[in-house]
């Protein structure tokens, strides 16, 4: 059977391939082949009508000429001699949706001295080349528009993007890009390795080889000779589609698609070498050619040495060349025809991110369904969503970044590259897994040669920030706050690590006797994360002379959310985990109980730091207090934690559920008492609940019925399962949830955060009546245990994200989301899931409505989604949930790559529009319960007033001077226990009438809002015209919310009606 589930899995990956392929391959129909022939016979047109012998001097495009430092520009215009399409038109393997088509032309001898290679002047010739064939394209009524842009981001290389007149719906977007070639313009001999082509380059004396500019120059001269990729990809299509494959798997990366990385023709490059090694044949199947390809790129220790083509005839590099290679680059791809590297952009950092990605991904290949088909090619990994940390520095008017020239070696923006790189490796150390500096510094609109514009030069090209991605190694080693450097005896490493952190290093002793060097990042617990923006902001600030405000990291930018007051009210936790333990051991000894407490569970998520606000110590929740400090404000509400118990076993339970319950309660008071009685504690008992005040905390106790857990542990088609009663099934669910989430955080101590960050999210947007806080905890846990294409999320805003993104991009319709938390779930348990996920499906089908649960959230104590997710989100809610989810993404990677705009900012995030609503209703602010909590205060800016309400005095959300004198009995009296008026108000709406249930549908924020949302129900809204024609008083909107105003007189500012139904029929 696992057999033919294996070819089932493979079967199913190769119709997604080939699907894939049907999609993104661009076939060469006659309509689009004749769209590139007329576009490529304009260009020939164009080029022909200049004038041979035209004089071209630097004036055509004098400050590009200036800014590379090159001299002898001047020539006589000729004719290229030759003008052929090559790069992936030319093997049918271009990919949407980025389509471009290469036209290379071949720059004629005429044009050039023999000593041209020296000084940029190549460069500078080059450029004033296409200078003058641009213009002449212009006039064109054949070319739509001409731009710049350059080669593989490398300034000193521009190109030509000429965009075709005629417009066609089947390839929009569709360009050619003009590149040119230096075939036989220099001697091979003249640009080798060790050679110094920039004779302003030279310290002291001698002259320091200038390898990466000689290969600028090489790679122009081999731009042609492509014959052994060609001869490799014609008449074997199998090596095409994996080529197609590899691009969109590249592409959907742009931490390797990119300058000092990947690129389609290393791609093609590579599989070519596979061929001629014979590690792929043409009896494979593309995406086993894939995998082979991917593996090689991960393992093989052949990138230590470098990629050499076996000797084919007069081809072959010497030992010496080999050598000179080796010296020159970290990577090296060596060309067929000699001793020039392919790869010779390509970093020591890219290729190590390469391997990484490489390897990730076989692993998702393996271990993910479907092959891993969904996270290999359809999922997006930008920059945001890659790093944990991610940072921009704003270099722009930076003249240090240029000081020394534009074009050296290498052009100063790789440099610079490198610069802060070295400087951020050496001071994170352990702390990073894998730093990314990236300058896409070209990406700017730029002109060559446009006189009259300030877009000149190469000055401008510090417009785009530098962008800095960070991936941590263990939360652990980034949360460390001392750095321990060299001994105090070793003066020398003493004299550089004081060097290198200026003022933060200081000589201590530690605990072992022993003194050395150290760097100190003192901060608080709850503000760890801030560790490791500080260590980068201190070196970068330090090395490179940049202010704070030009240092922008996506860090701290939503930590605002999750503050009351001053502080993260997570840091109280260590207070009310110790006031649990005490609970605990009291409990357990109680002598004058008929069963003795055998186990204590805490069941509410302060407990396993998910609470977005756990409560502080309330100081009226103590068994003893001498005096109120008067000048703090106490608040008035104080929040339940529920906390379960359970008994001895006993046979002697009633069976009948009322009666068990009532024992349970009995139970409770006696606990209560004995507590009250050998402790001091205060204890107050309702007809459901008691609740114990001790140790600044109000602890709820709730009490597991033994014969419940019983049979709950037993077969779930047993009779007497489905007879349990539900307080005991919801306890029961409730304890297997909270302890499941508790090893979960201890696992990933960065859970809980991005958790309350989640659950912020989902009340600020008025969803709480929706998105349960259970299901959010199980939606965040699905993202750490199933992290791939990615690693674990390791901050805060990282994992936020991707939350977001699992929410608007996972297939809710056709798809089951399992949450396997232990790894519990066989294949027998999946099974089941998928079939209750089908019959659901299958009888919302039938019923045709839209109210059903749309999510369905499945784990090993919830086989059947019925605990959190079976009635809410509904159909309609899930599609709003997801189009918000989906917009704060957005919202978020924007703010992640560039400068907050106009009202586009980080607040928005959990801002709501109000203007989504068809009748809003604003709350007193200074009537709820923890009025810190609020965000941001809600105005309606529109809509038609309805109702307006003064406040009532009845309540305030703060104890004053005046209420806290008297005996600590009396005071303890005034404590509301899980009081909150906002939940009273939105349970009293829905239960109020009849009318108001069958008109508006209620969105509200359950952790400190002051705005409830109101929507037409659905069925309200589809009545046909006739019927909202005949008037009568049921279905009178504004009647309706003037009757909300009575129901929460005293606590309603205003009710505001903002739009009337849209009416189908």
């Amino acid at each position: 059977m696992e057999g033919l589930g294996n070819h089932a899995m493979m079967d199913s990956t190769e119709l997604k391939v080939s699907e894939l392929l049907k999609e993104v391959h661009l076939y060469h129909s006659s309509h689009f082949s004749s769209i590139v022939d007329n576009t490529v016979s304009a260009i020939k047109s164009c080029i022909d009508e200049i004038p041979v012998d035209f004089k071209v001097t630097a004036d055509v495009a004098p400050k590009f000429v200036r800014d590379i430092g090159a001299d002898k520009v001047d020539f006589m215009f000729k004719k290229p001699s030759l003008i052929e399409i090559g790069g992936s038109y030319s093997i049918q393997s271009l990919v949407r949706p980025e389509l471009n088509v290469d036209l290379i032309i071949r720059l004629p001898k005429g044009c050039f001295h023999e000593k041209d290679y020296l000084n940029y002047r190549y460069h500078a010739k080059r450029c004033l080349y296409l200078c003058l064939i641009k213009k002449y394209l212009e006039a064109s009524p054949s070319i739509g528009k001409v731009e710049w842009s350059t080669f593989l981001n490398e300034a000193r290389k521009p190109l030509l993007l000429v965009y075709p007149a005629a417009k066609v719906a089947e390839v929009p977007g569709v360009f050619v890009r003009i590149i040119p070639s230096a075939t036989s313009l220099f001697s091979l001999s003249k640009l080798n390795m060790k050679r110094n082509n920039i004779h302003n380059l030279n310290h002291g004396t001698t002259l320091q080889a200038t390898p990466k500019y000689n290969s600028s120059i090489l790679e122009d001269m081999f731009l042609e000779d492509t014959a052994f990729v060609n001869k490799t990809f014609l008449g074997w299509k199998e090596i095409r589609e994996a080529l197609i494959l590899l691009k969109v798997w590249a592409r959907q990366r742009s931490s390797v698609y990119v300058h000092d990385c990947l690129n389609g023709f290393l791609i093609s490059v590579v599989l070519a070498y596979l061929a001629s090694k014979q590690q792929i044949s043409n009896s494979m199947k593309a995406i086993e050619i894939v995998r082979i390809t991917l593996n090689f790129i991960a393992t093989s220790e052949s990138w230590s040495r470098g990629l050499y083509f076996p000797k084919t005839g007069l081809n072959s590099i010497t030992k010496e060349e080999k050598i000179q290679l080796k010296e020159s680059f970290p990577v090296i791809i060596c060309h067929p025809s000699g001793g020039f590297n392919l790869a010779f952009r390509m970093s020591r950092n890219g290729l190590n991110q390469l391997q990484d990605e490489a390897a990730l991904t076989l692993k998702c290949m393996e271990k993910c369904r479907a092959g891993g088909f969904e996270e290999v090619f359809m999922t997006k990994i930008d920059y945001a969503v890659k790093y944990d940390y991610c940072i921009r520095l704003n270099l722009k008017g930076k003249k240090e970044v240029y000081v020394s020239g534009f074009c050296l070696d290498d052009e100063c923006w790789r440099l610079y590259e490198e610069k802060v790189h070295g400087i951020l490796a050496k001071a994170l150390n352990d702390r990073a897994k894998s730093i990314q500096v990236t300058w896409r510094n070209t990406q700017c609109q730029w002109s060559v040669n446009d006189l009259n514009s300030q877009l000149q030069g190469l000055s401008v090209l510090d417009k785009e920030p530098l962008f800095i991605g960070i991936s941590v190694s263990t939360l652990e080693k980034a949360f460390r706050i001392v750095d321990i450097g060299p001994n105090a005896e070793s003066k020398d490493e003493g004299l550089e690590f004081r060097k290198f952190w200026g003022e933060k290093a200081e000589l201590r002793r530690f605990k072992d006797g022993r003194i050395a060097e150290s760097t100190v990042w003192e901060s608080e617990q709850w503000s760890r994360h801030l560790v490791l923006k500080r260590i980068v902001e201190h070196v970068i600030g330090r090395h490179l002379s940049l202010s704070m405000e030009n240092i922008i990291g996506a860090v701290d930018q939503l930590d605002f959310s999750l503050l009351h007051g001053a502080g993260d009210p997570v840091s109280y936790s260590g207070n009310l985990l110790g006031a649990f333990d005490l609970l605990s051991k009291r409990l357990r000894l109680i002598e004058d109980l008929p069963l003795k407490v055998s186990s204590v569970q805490p069941l509410d998520s302060a407990f396993r730091f998910t609470s977005v606000f756990p409560p502080e110590p309330h100081l009226l929740a103590n068994e003893k207090f001498e005096s109120l400090r008067l000048n703090k404000y106490v608040p008035s509400c104080v929040q339940p934690l529920e906390v379960m118990i359970q008994l001895e076993g006993s046979g002697n339970w009633p069976m009948d559920e009322i009666a068990i319950e009532k024992t349970k309660s009995s139970f409770l008071i006696q606990i209560g008492e004995s507590l009250q009685k050998t402790w001091g504690v205060t204890c107050t008992a309702t007809e459901n609940d008691v609740d114990v005040l001790m140790a600044g905390y109000a602890f709820r106790l709730k009490i597991l019925h033994e014969r419940g857990l019983n049979l709950l542990n037993k077969e779930a088609g047993n009779d007497q399962a489905k007879r349990v009663h539900s307080t005991d099934k919801k306890l029961f669910i409730h304890s297997q949830h909270a302890s499941m989430i508790n090893g979960l955080q201890s696992r990933h101590p960065i859970y809980g955060t991005v958790v309350r960050l989640a659950k912020r999210w989902v009340s600020s947007h008025l969803f709480s009546a929706c998105l349960l806080e259970e299901a959010v905890e199980l939606l965040v846990a699905y993202v750490f245990l199933n992290p791939f294409p990615l690693g674990v999320p390791c901050s805060r805003i990282n994992g936020f994200l991707r939350f977001l993104r699992l929410l608007s991009q996972y297939d809710w319709t056709y798809s089951p989301l399992i949450v396997d938390i232990n790894n519990d779930l066989s294949p027998s348990d999946e099974k089941e899931i998928n079939d209750n996920f089908l019959l659901r499906r299958k009888g919302q089908e039938e019923n045709g409505k839209s109210t059903e649960a749309g999510m369905f959230l499945a784990t090993v104590y919830d086989k059947a989604s019925e605990s959190w997710t079976g009635v809410s989100p509904s159909v309609l809610e899930l599609k709003r949930l997801v189009a918000y989810a989906k917009s704060s993404a957005n919202l978020l990677t924007k703010l992640t790559f560039q400068e907050e705009i106009g009202p586009y900012r980080w607040e928005c995030l959990f801002r709501t529009p109000l203007n989504n609503y068809d009748a809003i209703i604003l709350l007193h602010k200074d009537k709820l319960p923890y009025p810190q909590r609020l965000l941001f205060p809600s105005e309606a800016d529109n809509g038609k007033l309805i109702a307006r309400g003064h406040a009532s005095k009845s309540f305030q959300p703060f104890l004053l001077p005046k209420d806290l004198k008297g005996k600590p009995a009396a005071l303890k009296n005034k404590l509301l226990i899980d009081f909150d008026p906002s939940r009273f108000f939105v349970r009293d709406l829905e239960a109020s009438t009849k009318e108001f249930s069958n008109t508006f549908k209620v969105w509200h924020d359950s952790l400190g809002g002051d705005v409830i949302g109101l929507t037409w129900v659905e069925s309200y809204s589809s009545k046909k015209r006739k019927q909202e024609t005949d008037v009568n008083q049921a279905h009178n909107p504004p009647k309706v919310l003037k009757a909300v105003g009575q129901v929460g007189k005293g606590f309603v500012r205003s009710i505001c009606f903002l739009k009337p139904p849209k009416l189908t029929n």
